[in-house]
């Protein structure tokens, strides 16, 4: 008997400790995504901005990790009613989500996705935001915004989680949140100088490092297999699990990249790699909602329509007078929406393509919905609220001659005699 509970006592231990290093691994991984957007995003703008950009990313890690801590999980994963909850740092109660690993390591996981999120506001906000604006913004965001909207979808008791939502590692509470706020942002801060004609016409304001761009891309696909993969939460009893998860994680986002090739040759006559670069994005960004309860069939056609959805999202964004200057909007905010609903078209359990049901469709729906409509309109406010306050846009003198050498004293590239 004795020899009974010790052999049972080991093995609880072993899945503690292997689930324990695949989630911390898989934590790093998301982690580092903050350099992919850094360097994405830095590409993306102005050389004479480069290093505004470079501060944002810091300051979505730096202000929006300890918001997180202090206040943010407490909200997300605290005792809820299904639609508020408040508590302080990282309790060492149960969260209700049958976890193999310490509260402390499912936080830091949770803070990666968190500050992934606020770093898709930084995109869209690009090359004409006040530094300490944005940093009430992110500590704000990180704080509450996001936390409620996690809430809502993974605590056991959100409202949306207990009528079966499926967002598996975030469509709706990262990508559409961080997307649609994005959107608000770049509404109350207008566009930046020189993009739009008196006569209704646009200028093309094209980024400084394509090069640079295409590496913070690729350091983002290889975080992506942490990010989705990752949100298992464990490796014990799950190897199916996080082997149909990374498979069609890629697989999406390589039919986001192949549509995205077509669509831009045979509408130009030339690939537009930049918008390879976001179909990839795009693909990735719908498929993390669905990619634990779709086949790897249905992962490529989600990929497909995501890669041809981001080209002409950010076509009619532009046309709509809608500054955004790496395409966040496109890849986060629509993609993260359509990827939602594709949950509801293509899960092998309840999807209406694949067992005729209608059901989920309509959760999908309105999740995503009251998630996008929430963030646009809770940034629109704040947003609004720090332009009559404290301001969020810099003088024109100021943008024109650039925010590295305003607001930071430095330039990205020197010259050495």
């Amino acid at each position: 008997m004795n020899e009974t509970a010790t052999l049972a006592a080991q093995q609880v231990e072993l899945t503690h400790a292997i689930d324990t290093v695949w989630v911390a691994i898989c934590a790093a991984l998301i982690f580092q995504m903050e350099g992919g957007f850094a360097l994405l995003e830095a590409g993306f703008v102005r050389s004479k901005n480069a290093v505004s950009i470079i501060a944002k990313v810091m300051i979505d890690i730096l202000f929006g990790g300890v918001a997180f801590y202090l206040v943010g999980f407490g909200i997300a994963y605290g005792k809820s009613n299904g639609y508020w909850a408040f508590d302080f740092g990282i309790t060492k109660e149960d969260l209700g989500l049958g976890l193999t690993i310490s509260n402390s390591l499912f936080w830091f996981i949770q803070m990666g996705f968190a500050i992934a999120a606020i770093s898709i506001v930084s995109g869209g906000v690009a090359e004409r935001m006040k530094m300490w604006s944005y940093a009430v913004f992110v500590t704000i965001f990180c704080a509450v915004m996001y936390p409620l909207a996690a809430q809502w979808v993974w605590n056991p008791n959100g409202w949306l989680a207990v009528q079966g939502f499926n967002d598996f590692a975030g469509s709706t509470a990262v990508h559409a949140m961080g997307g649609f706020a994005a959107l608000a942002g770049a509404i109350v801060l207008g566009p930046r100088l020189g993009k739009y004609n008196e006569d209704g016409s646009i200028n093309a304001i094209p980024g400084h490092n394509l090069t640079l761009s295409a590496v913070g891309a690729f350091m983002l696909w290889f975080g992506w297999f942490g990010f989705n993969p990752g949100s298992t939460l464990g490796a014990v009893g799950k190897w199916e699990l996080v082997g149909s998860v990374a498979t069609n994680t890629f697989l999406a986002s390589a039919a986001g990249g192949i549509s995205t090739i077509c669509y831009t040759f045979l509408r130009y006559k030339k690939v537009d790699i930049t918008m390879v670069i976001n179909g990839v994005l795009a693909g990735l960004v719908a498929i993390t909602a669905g990619c634990n309860v779709v086949s790897a069939n249905s992962a490529l056609v989600i990929g497909l329509v995501a890669g041809t959805l981001v080209d002409m999202a950010v076509v009619i964004i532009d046309n709509l007078k809608i500054d955004d200057p790496v395409g966040a909007i496109a890849v986060h905010g629509i993609n993260g929406f359509f990827g939602t609903i594709a949950v509801g078209l293509f899960s092998e359990k309840n999807g209406l393509l694949i067992t005729g049901e209608t059901g989920q469709l309509l959760i999908q729906f309105i999740g995503v919905a009251v998630i996008s409509v929430f963030s646009f309109v809770l940034t629109f406010t704040i947003f609004k609220v720090l332009k009559a306050t404290m301001g969020i846009r810099l003088s024109h003198k100021a943008e024109s001659a650039g925010i590295d050498a305003v607001e930071f004293g430095v330039e990205s590239y020197t010259t050495f005699e």
